[in-house]
């Protein structure tokens, strides 16, 4: 390619950054998503420290933490129901 079209369709693509904004909302759903599976780990640490005297164990993974980091208190429920009713 020459070097002015691609300069051109540099140029292009900044003067829509200008206005249309850049996509940041993709950085921000995947950065919020993150930080709720680390939170939802953090719950199920804490439960299986506290849940080891009644015989709770819920094991810490990506399914796990996604339920109960999304979902919060009533995904922790809803797992410890689980583990206790169905497994």
């Amino acid at each position: 390619m020459e070097p002015i079209v691609i300069i051109a369709i540099l140029g292009v693509l900044i003067i829509l950054l200008f206005f249309n904004g850049s996509p940041l909302k993709p950085i921000r759903l995947i950065s919020q998503g993150a930080a709720k599976l680390i939170i939802g780990a953090f719950f199920l640490f804490f439960l299986n420290m506290l849940g080891n005297q009644f015989g709770i164990h819920i094991p810490i993974n990506l399914i796990t933490s996604a339920v109960s980091g999304f979902l919060g208190i009533p995904g922790m429920f809803a797992l410890v129901a689980i583990d206790m009713w169905i497994i």
